[in-house]
C-alpha cells in the first residue's frame, strides 16, 4: 500500500471515529492537502519518495514552529504541534539514530577526504541523499560540524 493510499485508509478511519479522530483526521487532511498542492504545482501524481519529501517538510515546518511558540510562551500550540509531529513521523520511514547517522558521516568523510569545515559541502552532497526523509538536516549538519571541526 502506497503512502497516499495509507493516508486515504487512516483518513476514512478517522472519520468514522468521529469526535475521538477529530485532530488525527484534521493532520491527515492537512498532510493529504499539502501533497495535493505539489502535485498540482508539479501537473503529475508525486513518486513514493516525493511523498515522503512533502511529509518531511511539514515535520520540519512543525519543528520549527515549536522554537517560535516556545520564545511567545504558547504552551498550548507547543503541545499541538508535538502530537502533529508524532502523528505525521508515523508515516515517514522509521528515523535513523545519532549512531547510525554518525556511522554514515564517518564513511561519507572517509569517502571525500574531508579535513576541514571548507569540505563540508562535499560531505553533505554524499550525505544528504543516504539520510534523505530518515534524519533530521540540523542533525546531520552537526554532527558533521564536529566531524570536521
Amino acid at each position: 500500500m502506497s503512502l497516499k493510499e495509507r493516508l486515504m485508509e487512516d483518513m476514512k478511519q478517522a472519520m468514522k471515529d468521529k469526535e475521538a479522530g477529530k485532530f488525527r483526521l484534521s493532520v491527515i487532511r492537512m498532510a493529504r492537502s499539502a501533497i495535493q498542492k505539489v502535485e498540482i504545482d508539479k501537473r503529475r501524481d508525486l513518486t513514493e519518495e516525493e511523498t515522503i519529501d512533502v511529509l518531511a517538510r511539514e515535520v520540519k515546518q512543525r519543528r520549527d514552529s515549536i522554537a517560535e511558540y516556545e520564545k511567545a510562551g504558547r504552551s498550548d500550540a507547543v503541545e499541538a504541534l508535538k502530537e502533529e509531529i508524532a502523528l505525521l513521523t508515523a508515516y515517514l520511514p522509521q528515523q535513523l539514530s545519532e549512531e547510525e547517522v554518525r556511522a554514515l558521516v564517518r564513511e561519507a568523510v572517509a569517502e571525500t577526504g574531508a579535513q576541514s569545515p571548507k569540505d563540508m559541502g562535499k560531505v553533505m552532497g554524499i550525505l544528504m541523499p543516504k539520510v534523505k526523509g530518515r534524519a533530521d538536516g540540523k542533525l546531520v549538519n552537526q554532527v558533521v560540524k564536529e566531524f570536521l571541526g
